[in-house]
């Protein structure tokens, strides 16, 4: 379920390379509560200061130049904040930067890092999203109020109403039971903590840098089956827009500004390629036309059918119950032909999708002049390009607002400060409700901006 502007181009995102888009804010959800309590045995003793040096910033960004630029930004306005305080600077990272390994995003890995460069002379490690907003006095005041040589995981709790598939149906019992942070408004793990996981890291190497939903993972990784400590959460860290007056409170906010990166991309210069099978035609296809579809410039129907009333293209791949690996390169070696439109970006979008994967047509060349391909047709066609690419060395972007499931397997907290691109599947829902209630107005910023020719 897509939004498009047929006028205008899509406005689906605004500089997204493939998953990309910044996250852009609402003014709705999170009521901002009062100022943490904190326990007497959990308060430093009264001798004990922490100094703003001994907080380590970590923005988690990304390659792209666009969002190097959102967090080079971030990172400008802690220093000048810092300068106001006239208090020493903190260090502040980029995680891009940290290694050449793109799995570093998961955080796991880079604790081992963090730990070994602060875990002496640091308290606090905080992550940053690029679009999170810091008021470092207020910031400063409620980490001076928590005991740093404890372990502590601190941030914005989220919980499942119901258990989820993309939570793999963790606490399935009782959901709610197990809290995880909002990214969003950043999150803060003690010294203590970061050198005790680093250690279990060094004992039992991480098994795989994939992931589902990071932020759900990352607090499964830490509680360690109740071993562990929970989430604490920390009202000041909201998620509110920056200028909403119920901010008093709060000591970070998330930007309430569209990000404004050039031009849109027009729709005919997007080409949009729908993945689906014959027995699929009668029940989904319709629901893309009655939706998103309409408003397509450019837009295929590929199935292991040929139905001329879609119309839809047989590409000669049979059907696949998982993985459509071999129909995902058929559809890339399409774009490149004489078939199709010559567009600069291809979507690849699953018939109960909303949006899939966004390429770049150098993206596109690039990966199939290197010989990568399918080691089956059920192959997961998302891992394969990923490593593909990753040996490549062309970037890939993610965003928070390509959704894979439906807005029922998310925290309604977590939806409500976004404005999503896309969700996806069908099951126990009317999918034309939700494209008309999170995907239907023009809230959307236009197009995605033209990437060079290294981005995808």
């Amino acid at each position: 379920m897509l939004s498009i502007n047929s006028q205008k181009g899509y406005s689906v995102a605004r500089c997204f390379l493939l998953w990309s888009l910044v996250p852009l804010i609402t003014a709705k959800g999170n009521d901002v509560e009062s100022p943490t309590k904190i326990r007497d045995a959990d308060k430093p003793p009264s001798e004990s200061q922490l100094d703003l040096r001994e907080v380590v910033f970590v923005i988690q960004s990304q390659r792209n130049s666009f969002h190097v630029r959102q967090a080079e930004k971030l990172r400008q306005d802690l220093l000048l904040q810092t300068q106001a305080l006239q208090e020493s600077p903190p260090v502040i990272l980029l995680l891009h930067t940290l290694s050449d390994n793109e799995g570093d995003w998961n955080i796991l890995p880079l604790l081992p890092y963090l730990s070994s460069q602060f875990g002496k002379n640091s308290s606090w490690i905080m992550f940053l999203e690029e679009d999170t907003r810091v008021k470092l006095q207020k910031l400063h005041e409620v980490l001076k109020k928590i005991d740093h040589r404890k372990e502590w995981f601190l941030g914005k709790p989220l919980h499942d109403e119901e258990s989820t598939i993309i939570h793999h149906y963790a606490f399935s019992e009782n959901p709610a039971a197990f809290e995880y942070p909002d990214f969003s408004a950043g999150w803060a793990l003690s010294i203590p903590l970061v050198n005790r996981l680093t250690s279990k890291i060094e004992e039992e190497p991480l098994k795989s840098d994939f992931t589902i939903d990071l932020k759900h993972e990352v607090a499964l990784y830490i509680w360690e089956d109740g071993k562990g400590p929970r989430l604490t959460g920390v009202p000041e860290l909201c998620t509110v827009p920056e200028h909403n007056p119920r901010t008093q409170y709060c000591a970070t906010t998330v930007s309430s500004h569209s990000p404004v990166c050039g031009q849109p991309v027009k729709s005919d210069n997007i080409f949009i390629a729908v993945k689906t099978c014959k027995k699929f035609h009668s029940d989904r296809v319709p629901v893309v036309k009655k939706t998103w579809g309409k408003q397509a410039s450019l837009l295929e129907y590929y199935s292991d059918y040929a139905d001329p009333s879609i119309p839809s293209i047989n590409l000669g791949v049979p059907n696949t119950e998982r993985g459509h690996c071999g129909k995902t390169f058929a559809i890339l070696r399409r774009f490149l032909s004489s078939h199709v439109p010559n567009t600069d970006w291809l979507l690849i979008v699953d018939d109960d999708t909303l949006i899939r994967m966004v390429f770049s047509r150098e993206a596109v060349v690039q990966l199939l002049a290197s010989g990568c391909k399918c080691y089956s047709n059920d192959a997961p066609d998302d891992m394969v390009l990923g490593m593909c690419l990753n040996a490549l060395r062309v970037p890939v972007t993610h965003s928070p607002l390509f959704h894979q499931a439906r807005p029922e397997d998310y925290a309604k907290e977590f939806l409500a400060h976004q404005i999503p691109i896309s969700f996806h599947k069908h099951w126990n829902i009317d999918p034309i409700a939700v494209f008309n209630k999170w995907l239907k107005n023009d809230k959307h910023t236009e197009g995605p901006q033209k990437s060079t020719k290294d981005e995808l």
